[in-house]
């Protein structure tokens, strides 16, 4: 079959390489309809993600419809339409059991890397390094799904293919931004990255019942798609300043919750963008944390701020005085979409929530290296590359 795979920094091609089986009683193999770019698959090619090898199959965001399943399967069968969450859940350790999906104990399959590096090791991740299981990734024509059951969502018949796709990480994750981060009724929410995760977080908080919510980035494009489809108030760092615009919409008191949708390879106007590109080049620190500073600067006393964005290790001039004196509450995650899914169906199903916009530029599978171009360089007003199999 056909893939895209990781070749080096930089560098994915599609190739040939063999068909996926099933290997435990509880996989299946999903014939692939649509996977999209995501953001922190941009991370494997810059090297912030270090552990892939050479015809690694990249990919973590996708549909498609069953073809086997093994005879553990219990919830899906073949021709079912199905999204699958980037995370693979086992449904029974401690953690799936209290919706902890990214954190399951029996799914990484390479715990050593992860424990040495964090401490622990999270679930096991498609497409993502070997650091996060190994697993075979979804822009390729077929894939393996570990844990069936609790790993794919069946599609509702309201819901359209692409609609879907953005739930399987995207919409998943924005949600549980705005969930986690605590938004309620009447708060004014502040999101960093106005990609398909940021648009989602504000999206979330608006039907959280946030009074206002504000989308913070330098693309024009992306702001004004989020203006254009939510109706969300948005900041262009690189024309305004963003403390300013934030003190005067919250009466000078700052946001209530703040959600980073950037990761570890922000990007600023100032001179902390100098800083921590030095740093991050000479290997003095992994990831460079602009975002994750300006929400925990401009978030209001005893408000909450949400990391969203991938990071990876360690970071230098972390504000840990302002985030003690300030009393807030910081908390990240990586997405628990098993949690999330079929209500963002519904949603979906029911007009609530619009993501199929997000794809901006459908291509053949054989477009890869193209669709990775595009998104990395945001050229063509690029939201998302989705490849169509």
């Amino acid at each position: 079959m056909k893939a895209l795979c990781w070749e080096g920094i930089n560098d994915v091609r599609v190739q040939d390489v063999p068909d996926p089986q099933l290997l435990n009683d509880q996989d299946m193999i999903l014939k692939v309809g649509l996977s999209t770019v995501c953001g922190s698959d941009l991370h494997l090619l810059t090297g912030h993600i270090p552990f892939m090898q050479a015809g690694d199959v990249i990919g973590h965001e996708f549909m498609g419809e069953v073809v086997e399943v093994g005879p553990g399967v219990t919830k899906h069968r073949p021709g079912d339409r199905v999204v699958v969450c980037s995370f693979i859940a086992c449904g029974r350790c401690w953690y799936c059991r209290n919706e902890l999906y990214s954190l399951c104990d029996n799914t990484n399959t390479n715990p050593g890397i992860t424990q040495h590096l964090w401490g622990s090791d999270p679930g096991g991740v498609f497409g993502y390094s070997h650091a996060m299981g190994g697993f075979r990734g979804s822009h390729a024509e077929y894939v393996r799904v570990p844990f069936a059951d609790h790993t794919a969502i069946a599609i509702p018949e309201a819901v359209d293919d692409m609609s879907a796709l953005f739930t399987s990480d995207s919409a998943a994750t924005g949600w549980m931004g705005a969930d986690l981060g605590g938004v309620k009724q009447g708060d004014v929410v502040a999101v960093w990255g106005a990609g398909a995760v940021g648009q989602m977080a504000a999206r979330a908080a608006q039907l959280l019942g946030a009074e206002r919510v504000l989308i913070i980035d330098r693309f024009e494009y992306r702001l004004a798609q989020a203006r254009s489809v939510f109706g969300v108030e948005t900041i262009n760092y690189a024309e305004t300043s963003v403390g300013d615009t934030l003190l005067e919409a919250t009466g000078g008191r700052g946001p209530d919750v703040c959600i980073e949708a950037v990761g570890c390879e922000a990007h600023s106007t100032g001179p902390q963008y100098v800083y921590d590109q030095v740093k991050s080049k000479l290997k003095l620190e992994m990831d460079r944390p602009i975002a994750v500073r300006e929400a925990i600067y401009n978030c209001r006393k005893g408000g909450s701020v949400f990391v969203l964005g991938v990071f990876t290790g360690l970071v230098d001039k972390f504000p840990l005085g302002a985030l003690m004196n300030k009393g807030l509450t910081v908390r990240g995650a990586q997405q628990h979409g098993q949690r999330y899914i079929p209500m963002l169906l519904d949603r979906i199903a029911s007009g609530e929530l619009v993501t199929d916009h997000l794809a901006t530029h459908v291509m053949p599978l054989s477009e890869g290296a193209r669709g990775y171009e595009l998104f990395k360089k945001k050229e063509d007003d690029c939201v998302r590359s989705v490849f169509r199999l």
